[in-house]
Formats: C-alpha cells, structure tokens, sequence
C-alpha cells in the first residue's frame, strides 16, 4: 500500500507538471493578439457590442487567469461610429480553481484612462442602446424561443449542484484611476459630467467592511455648476440577503457656478446608511450636515422602495445667521428697513414625503424674535404645489419690507412743511380756496408678477398673536388665501386693529390680459386718527371709523388700477374731531359779517367737533360721488354732496351748514345767534387736495350774498306788515314783500 500511494503521488505530480508545462507553453505559444477580429465578431454577436483593441492582450493562463488589454474602445452595434467607452488600460486577473467553486478570487482590478460618453440624440435614442442583445444573422429571429417551463425545470434538476451555490467574491482591491463620465441630451441641451474620479478600495469580501475612497470633480451647463466632492467609508454587503451597509460615511467638498453667483459652497454630510432589499428599506441614521454656517442633524428612512417610496424622518438646524448664510451662498437680499432682519433662524421638524412630495410637519421655526408652528409642505413638485398652516406669537413684517427710498422720504418732508404751513391759516378760513389738483398720483410700472401668479398653486394658513404689517398693529391676526389656475383668493384676512377691527376678502384673476381684482372690507370701530398716524399722513380727522366697502378694478399697475376702480364704500365716523378746521369760526364770522359787527376775539379752539360723520361713496372709473355727505355738530347739522377725484386726489364738494337754534354760545358777541338764521342753510365750498382733509373748506362769499340778501327781504317784510297793518290790500303788501325779497 505505501508503494501504491507513492505511485499515485509521483503520477499526480507528473500531471501537475504536464499542466503547468502546458500552460506556459499555452502562455508562450499562443498570442490573442492575432484573434484580435474573433474576439471583435464574438462581442458583436453575442454582446451587441462594437469592440476595436488598438493596444496589446496581455493574459496569463495558471495559477491566476490573468487579462490586460490597452486602448479599447465601445460602442452599440446600431451605433457603431459612435463609441460610448474608451479604456487606456484595464488589467484583473482571477485564480483558476476556485471558480469551479463559484469563488471568485481575484487580485488587484486595475482600471486606468476610463472616459464613458453617452448621449441622446434629438430622437431621444441613447448611443448605448443595442448593448447586451445578442445579433443574429440575417433572416433569423433576435431570440431564441424560449424552452417550455418543464424543460427548464427539468434542467435546473439535473444542473450540477454547485450552480446552485451563491457567487462569492473575494478581490484583493479596486482601483480606478483617471476616470470621466460625461452624459448629453441634444433634445433638453443639458450635459453632465463627472472628471477626474478616482476610486479605491481594500479588500473586497462579502460580509466584510471594505474601506473605500472616491473623489471626482462633476458639473453641468443647465445651470452651469461646478463641484469637488470626496467619498469616504467602509462598504459591507451580504448578497444572499440583499443587504447593503455604508459604515461611517463622510462626504465633503465645494461647489460654485451660476446659482451661487459665484461664491463658494463648502458641504458635508455623514453617517450610517443602510439599504436592505429583501424588507424594501433604506435608512440614514446619525446624519450630520454642514452647508457653509449651517450646521444641522437628523435621520431619514424610506420604505416601499419598489413600489411607491415613502420617506419619513427627522430633522434639526441649529441656530445660525440666515442672512450670512444666503449671502456666503450667492443669494443677495433685497434691502430691508432692518439691516439686522433674518439674523437668527432655527428649525426642528418631522419629515414625510413620497417621489413627489415633502411636508415638514410638527415644525417649530425660529426667525429673529418670532416663534411659529405647524406645517410646511409641497404637495406635488411637478406643480410647485405649496401648502402652508403656521402658528405664529409675533410678527413684524415691516423689518423685512424695502426701506423708503431717500427721494421719497425727503418729499414726504417737504410734503410735510407745505402742510405745517398751510394748517395755520387754512382752517381758519382766512385763505383763498385751494385750487384742484390735476397731476396724475399714481404709478403706471408693473406691479404683479402675473406670469408667475398664473402658474401659483398655493394653499396658505396663518395665525399670529401680535402682527405689524404697513405700521399697522394688529392682534388675533388671522389669514386664509389659495392659489391655483390663476385664480388667487383671499379667503379671509381679519385681526384686531387699534381696538377695532379688520375683515377683508378679495380676490385676483390672472387668467384674463387684463387682470381682474375686486377686494370686500369693513372696518369697525378703529381710531381714524391711528390709521392716519400709521401711515405717515397728517390727521385731519379723528373718531371710531366705521367702513363698509365693496370695490373691484383691472389692470397691473397703481395708475390702471385707479382709473379702473369702480363699486361702492360707505363710512360713519362717531364722536370725532375736524382737526384744524374751526367751522365755528368761520360760521361765526359770516354770521358777524350779516350782523356788520366786528369780531373782537380770538378762536377758542381750532378744531370742530362732531357727534356723527357718514356718507356713501359710488365709484366709477376712479371719481367717487357722494350725495349724502352728513355731519352732526353740537347746534349744527352739515348736508354735503361732491366728488372724489382719486385720480388725483383731489376733492370738490359743496357744503351746507344749518343751524339748529341757540344751544350754545357762540365764540364772539359779534356772531350771536339771531332767531332768523335758526334752520337757514350756511352755503360752504370744500374743494383741493384730498389730504387737507376739512382745512380745504370755505363759505361760499357768492352763495353767502344770496342768503345775506333773503334774510334782508324777510326783514323789510316784517317792517311792511309791522307799517302798513291792514291799511292796504293783502295783494299789495304781497307785491311788496316780492320786491323786497329779491
């Protein structure tokens, strides 16, 4: 037995010999460079593939089956002038005797000058199409038939089993050195690619942690970007299981192009990811980011990845400069009334989402000094849907609105002095009356967006405690608008205002050339005189304003708008004050005039006050008509009826004042009330620029004659009827009092 085994020893390695010498003579002898046009008809045939070898094959044949090819170049067999791959060199090498085990030991894969291109044509077809078909001979179908299921069942029974074993892989290393992928798509224009990427990794093992390293350098035209990015970490991965793990992953790099206008985004983002295949799960957990000053965390998960993916998570931005951040990001702000706005801002929040939507839910955002909660989501990114519900404590919006410009705030100075100059002589009524203006005041630019506003989907909810908006304060601030197909409603806008309060509605058709906007709004209860101070103007009233208005009009600018308002507004100021405009006095000096007494004091007070101010606006093309313009001062009862110019703000009315007898003293002896001017109506002319208010009125000197000329009559008639008595004839005294009266 012992020789026996030595025999069969000797005759073995006899056999390896003839094996080896085989295989160097093989090696040796035979050269694939001069089946370099076999190998070309096989890829043809069998892959679809155009392969031309410009460089040598290198191979060797034991222990390792060892392949180097130089200067390749691929492409489609439907594209064969059109490679889509060039290969400087690729070398690998894989141990024979292993592979009869489904092992695939391999050493170092060396891939060096890899430049892929690939491109669509206007056609939408791809110059990769065709690779992998297999060709057949002319005549002859693509395919083979396929066999009946029992023969491929009855094949897989008698197959080897070691087919049925998985494929294991173990690789000494990856190395990809010198690479570039560049994509084209000649029907959009875009272009992207990826430079100078390298690769490297350790020892490729299934079930094992496999350090990997990559780089590259990518870039667009659409917009034109430019990026340098750096992969780090350790790959693990279990075939059998489908599961995929990304250990301690760290990527990091910069990027610059047009939409940062070029400044320089530094990023990075890390942690554990994880794809498992088999329960459809993909997971990002411990995430860490960094995006310039942003610094944040979070996690994501994603389920139903080969149906509908669904994402979830969370995710926390810590404190940082909004304003530093968008500006180091190429994002310039529009000037703000506060140069400090958007200092601060924080956010946590809940994250969910499909293919085409995300929703920030449970959010909590911090911005400067303000707190809000809820909901912040895009409901479908094909169509920019946005849907907003936030709760907010406070709001000053006016920190984040342009600051007025220095020719405006300088005009609204000397706007200011004109007035300062004409209150101390126009509400006495000492001055001529103010002639009407005729300059257009309003502007004929552009106003909306309406291109982009026809293209809105929006749903917007908002609730603040304290709100400033336009100087105005407002409390339980509440707004409701939607936005869709051109249509955008304000739903509802209402909140406290200086005690009062503010309900308004109004809509906006984009849809039309001319666009359509009509506003419904009431106003109850709030200071007139707050709302004036609020907005920069003079207060030339004061009282509980009361406001009622229904209005609509076309067009995109302040100019059209105006010209084309039309509808109806009514009004009641209660318990207010004409300021700077002394109607007492001016009454009191007609009534001294008819009396030809002089006046010897000074007025009392230069405001008139009033239990009741209301009227009725009617609206066409810009000119307000109120016919019903009443006022109730104490002992006197104001009748007006005239026009609003807003066109060019300016008013003209027509004024009566009647006295309602002597309820009071009048402020000089000279203009105490006669018993005959009870119930006569005082002609007054209000006419000038809309914001002198009451200052712009006086009495009418032709219309004053004509009463001053009535009340003379009646008096000759008391002295005819006192004289004559019944010593002439009732038709004679009638005459006569005719005569006198005019």
């Amino acid at each position: 037995m012992k020789s026996l085994g030595k025999i069969l020893g000797l005759v073995i390695l006899g056999l390896l010999l003839i094996v080896v010498a085989a295989g160097f003579a093989l090696t040796h002898l035979f050269d694939p460079n001069d089946y370099k046009d076999e190998i070309r008809d096989l890829a043809r045939s069998k892959a679809g593939l155009e392969l031309n070898i410009g460089g040598d094959i290198g191979w060797s044949l034991f222990p390792w089956l060892g392949l180097e090819l130089h200067e390749t170049t691929l492409a489609s067999v439907q594209t064969p002038d059109q490679p889509f791959a060039d290969l400087r060199m690729l070398g690998l090498s894989v141990r024979v005797m292993p592979l009869l085990h489904r092992e695939v030991q391999m050493s170092d894969i060396t891939v060096n000058g890899l430049n892929l291109t690939l491109s669509r044509n206007e056609q939408g077809r791809g110059n990769w199409e065709g690779v992998g078909q297999p060709t057949s001979p002319a005549g002859q179908p693509a395919e083979a038939p396929q066999a009946p299921a029992e023969s491929q069942a009855d094949e897989g029974a008698r197959a080897p089993a070691s087919r049925g074993r998985p494929l294991k892989l173990d690789i000494d290393s990856l190395t990809v050195s010198d690479a570039r992928v560049t994509y084209q798509d000649a029907q959009s224009g875009q272009q992207f690619s990826a430079e100078g990427i390298e690769l490297s990794t350790g020892a490729i093992r299934e079930g094992s942690a496999i350090p990997l390293k990559l780089s590259a350098f990518f870039g667009s035209n659409q917009p034109v970007m430019r990026a340098r990015t750096e992969l780090q970490g350790a790959l693990r991965f279990d075939n059998q299981l489908k599961r995929y793990q990304f250990e301690d992953m760290r990527l990091s790099g910069e990027a610059s192009g047009e939409p940062l206008q070029g400044k320089t985004l530094s990023f990075s983002a890390q942690g554990q990811l994880l794809v498992d295949l088999a329960a459809q799960i993909a997971e990002w957990n411990s995430l860490k980011f960094t995006a310039n000053q942003l610094r944040g965390l979070g996690e994501l998960k994603a389920r139903d990845l080969d149906s509908e993916p669904k994402l979830s998570g969370a995710l926390t931005v810590a404190q940082f400069n909004l304003r530093e951040f968008l500006q180091s990001a190429g994002q310039e702000l529009p000037a703000m009334a506060d140069g400090n706005a958007l200092g601060k801002a924080e956010l946590v929040s809940r994250l969910s989402g499909t293919q085409n939507s995300l929703a920030l839910e449970e959010l909590t955002l911090k911005l400067d000094d303000s707190t809000f909660t809820g909901q912040i989501a895009v409901s479908d990114f094909t169509r920019q849907a946005l849907r907003v519900n936030l709760k907010g404590d406070r709001l000053d919006l006016d920190r984040y609105l342009p600051p007025p410009a220095k020719d405006e705030a300088a005009g609204a100075a000397r706007k200011s002095e004109v007035k300062s100059t004409q209150a101390s002589a126009v509400g006495s009524g000492t001055t001529p009356l103010p002639s009407s203006p005729t300059q257009q005041a309003w502007s004929d630019a552009p106003v909306l967006p309406l291109d982009r506003l026809r293209t809105l989907d929006a749903e917007i909810g908002l609730a603040v405690g304290s709100l400033t908006a336009m100087k105005l304060p407002f409390d339980g601030f509440n707004l409701k608008a939607r936005a869709r197909d051109g249509l955008l409603s304000l739903q509802e806008l209402r909140g406290g205002l200086y005690g009062g309060r503010l309900d308004t509605s109004a809509s906006l058709d984009a849809r039309p050339a001319l666009a359509q906007l009509s506003v419904q709004n009431r106003l109850t209860g709030v200071p007139a005189e707050r709302l004036l101070e609020s907005q920069g103007e003079e207060v030339v009233v004061k009282g509980l304003l009361n406001l009622d208005g229904d209005l609509r009009t076309q067009g995109n600018s302040q100019k059209a708008w105006v010209d084309n308002l039309n509808g109806k507004v009514g009004f009641i100021v209660d318990n207010g004050v004409l300021v700077d405009a002394n109607l007492e006095q001016q009454l009191c000096r007609a009534i001294a005039t008819l009396n030809r007494k002089p006046l010897s004091s000074e007025p009392r007070s230069k405001d008139t006050p009033f239990r009741e101010l209301k009227g009725n606006l009617t609206l066409r093309n810009g000119v307000a008509s109120n016919p019903d313009l009443k006022a109730s001062i104490p002992g006197l009862t104001v009748n007006g009826n005239g026009d609003v110019d807003l066109r060019v703000l300016g008013m003209d009315y027509r004024v009566g004042i009647v006295i309602e007898g002597d309820k009071g003293a009048m402020p000089d002896p000279a203009c105490q009330v006669n018993e005959r001017y009870v119930g006569i109506e005082w002609p007054l002319r209000c006419r000038g620029p809309l914001e002198l208010g009451a200052k712009a009125c006086r009495f009418d000197n032709d219309a004053l004659g004509k009463v001053a000329a009535r009340l003379a009559g009646e008096k000759l008639s008391e002295k005819i009827e006192e004289k004559l008595g019944d010593k002439v004839s009732p038709d004679l005294k009638d005459a006569l009092k005719g005569l006198f009266k005019r």
